[in-house]
């Protein structure tokens, strides 16, 4: 089983909130181009608040992803389009139902 997560809370200021849900919507290729990664979610919590939850068979996927192009994208539009710098949290997953 999957065991090793990421959980990203992502703040877009008001403004930038439509350009922040197209980056996480696009990013979608991305994240399927993984090879280490085994799933990839992106969701909204309100109008300006976003979230990414991804999980890894090991540190070496998830350390591979945080250093690809997604997080780079992320990283590149937090200056002008976050209301401050995402929280990236690692998570270990207890428990999992996939298809």
């Amino acid at each position: 089983m999957t065991q090793l997560g990421l959980l990203a809370r992502i703040e877009a200021k008001p403004e930038h909130a439509a350009a922040v849900e197209a980056l996480l919507k696009g990013a979608l290729e991305l994240a399927r181009q993984e090879e280490f990664t085994v799933t990839w979610y992106a969701f909204r919590e309100s109008e300006t608040v976003f979230g990414v939850f991804d999980t890894f068979d090991d540190e070496q996927g998830r350390t591979s992803h945080l250093q690809g192009r997604i997080a780079a994208a992320l990283m590149e539009a937090a200056p002008t389009m976050l209301a401050s710098a995402p929280d990236i949290r690692p998570v270990g997953v207890l428990a999992a139902k996939l298809p």
